[in-house]
């Protein structure tokens, strides 16, 4: 069995939130629990799918090693990704390759976007002289679909969100890793730019060999790019399995739920489910308490859901879920 290209083992993430004078006024959330999923060493594309609060980009952070889970493990390439940053930083970034969901925060506004591409070159010793730089520069612009002469000279805040975005696409045509985490990639990005984003996504997996870990809250673009699909929810994978099973037959009622609000472009039809949705005040206070992280919101709780956490198991070769339903 090949080894995965990147693999969690049991990680979990603790935060201390709260403050003030008292012994107990400071609370631990558990961000990430108990995640496992690994993605193989062929190319292949994984959509971490969840809503705002689930964990997605805690875990993103903790893959880009900049953040310690507070236990289980992180491997690429069989290897800690600690240990990759502790003695191997540069070959490890020149590997996996992050792009953020805000691409502004990327520059410096003080330097021409030039520099991104630049630095990108000469960290990474892709060029033996500045001549071939300025080459490999113009050829990745133009095959992300970038005019050199339009864009490079200026500065950050002269680029729209979508230049922006897309000018550290270049950077990853540049670099080539083997892995692209991205953590909501198009959320801000203009609606008609959104499928070109992802059809280079595509394209960088069929041509380059470039996997890509895409975390997002849409599953409708998960869907269009994705080999396989993980559901997570309030920190804990619900559900896993190729995008074709869990789109079209969704097991978990989160990933249910997720997949009737999904928008359909079609002003005739109308809303023929009813999506029932417990008090989000009460989902507050049950995730301090055991069992099942969806169960105040879930139409099939059962008693045995509040007080058991139900684990992700195999009922299928490629299938998992974790609910008491099955």
């Amino acid at each position: 069995m090949d080894q995965p290209l990147l693999e969690l083992r049991n990680v979990s993430r603790e935060f201390k939130v709260g403050g003030g004078l008292g012994l107990f006024s400071r609370r631990i959330i558990k961000a990430v629990d108990a995640v496992s999923f690994s993605m193989p060493s062929k190319p292949w594309i994984t959509a971490l799918i969840g809503e705002s609060g689930s964990g997605k980009t805690t875990i993103a952070r903790m893959i880009l090693g900049l953040l310690p889970p507070t236990s289980g493990e992180i491997l690429y390439r069989g290897r800690k990704v600690s240990e990759w940053i502790k003695k191997n930083k540069m070959e490890y970034y020149r590997e996996v390759q992050p792009i953020f969901q805000d691409p502004y925060s990327i520059y410096n506004p003080f330097y021409r976007v030039d520099r991104v591409l630049e630095i990108a070159i000469k960290k990474f010793k892709l060029a033996s002289s500045r001549e071939e730089a300025r080459g490999l520069i113009i050829k990745a612009m133009e095959d992300i679909g970038l005019r050199p002469e339009d864009l490079l000279g200026r500065y950050p805040h002269q680029l729209s969100g979508g230049e922006r975005q897309r000018f550290m696409l270049t950077r990853i045509l540049l670099i080539k890793p083997r892995l692209i985490v991205a953590d909501e990639p198009i959320s801000m990005i203009d609606v008609s730019l959104r499928a070109i984003f992802l059809d280079h996504l595509l394209s960088f997996k069929e041509k380059h060999g470039i996997s890509c870990l895409y975390i997002s809250h849409d599953l409708h673009t998960a869907s269009y790019l994705a080999d396989n699909i993980v559901i997570l929810c309030y920190g804990r994978i619900v559900e896993e399995g190729p995008k074709n099973h869990v789109i079209e037959d969704p097991l978990h009622p989160y990933t249910k739920l997720l997949i009737s609000s999904i928008p359909i472009p079609d002003p005739k039809r109308r809303w023929i489910d009813k999506i029932d949705l417990r008090s989000v005040e009460s989902l507050r206070k049950f995730r301090m308490e055991k069992g099942c992280v969806f169960s105040a919101r879930c139409p099939y709780v059962m008693e045995k859901c509040l007080s058991e956490t139900p684990q992700l198991k195999s009922i299928s070769l490629e299938r998992k879920v974790a609910c008491h339903l099955y």
